[in-house]
């Protein structure tokens, strides 16, 4: 039988939506108040919601994305600010933790350091708060969001500033996301990296920024990694 190839990593920095939690309701509703902002109350359209979401990510242009609907100089003027704002108001309380996360967090925690980031534009403490009401907050010793950093991912600032927080050298850790920018972020910052499938991203997409693996979700990571000993 041959044997898997594992990283010998330190500490895990792990990316929030898409990767430990499910915030695709929080989409769908930041799309449906996004649409009734530029007059289509009645119209919704999960597909135009995830796709803003993903492209939101990359700080990509999204005014294509309305043509069919004649909306021109509305979407950044009154989809947008009613977007985010739905989104903010609704993911702390609507996302859930992905199936079986917290048991894989758990089994993670006691061989590894694991701090979370994410490029929500909340505080620290918002982020901890939606952690502890989803039992979560007790298996990471740093969170990071985009509200600490000068930059947001794709930036490497985020994950450089878990590692400092753990005391661990950015090398010898491995960054584990759902996104085209965690992987740009954690190859900048000169982390492992490892993409998971259960956010908005195709393996297709992924396997452009050549992370370490390409898994199934952060239930499969263990199966990946081999510890390596911190010096006291």
């Amino acid at each position: 039988m041959v044997k898997r190839k594992r990283l010998r990593v330190k500490a895990l920095l792990i990316d929030l939506d898409g990767t430990l939690v499910d915030s695709t309701q929080a989409y769908k509703e930041a799309g449906k108040a996004g649409f009734a902002a530029i007059g289509l109350p009645n119209f919704n359209d999960d597909k135009i919601a995830f796709e803003v979401a993903r492209r939101l990510e990359r700080n990509l242009p999204i005014d294509d994305l309305f043509t069919k609907f004649h909306v021109e100089g509305e979407v950044e003027e009154h989809f947008l600010p009613a977007y985010l704002k739905a989104y903010y108001s609704v993911v702390l309380i609507k996302s859930k933790p992905l199936p079986n996360a917290k048991e894989t967090l758990k089994r993670l925690s006691q061989h590894f350091p694991l701090a979370l980031i994410t490029l929500r534009y909340v505080t620290r403490e918002q982020v901890i708060a939606e952690l502890k009401h989803l039992s979560l907050k007790k298996y990471f010793r740093a969170v990071v969001t985009a509200l600490e950093v000068k930059q947001p991912k794709p930036s490497p600032d985020a994950f450089l500033t878990a590692a400092k927080r753990l005391g661990v050298p950015i090398n010898q850790c491995a960054i584990v996301g759902d996104s085209i920018v965690d992987i740009q972020a954690g190859k900048s910052a000169g982390a492992k990296t490892i993409a998971v499938l259960s956010g908005l991203f195709t393996r297709e997409e992924l396997s452009k920024q050549k992370p370490d693996f390409i898994i199934k979700d952060i239930n499969s990571l263990p199966n990946f990694l081999q510890h390596a000993k911190i010096n006291t």
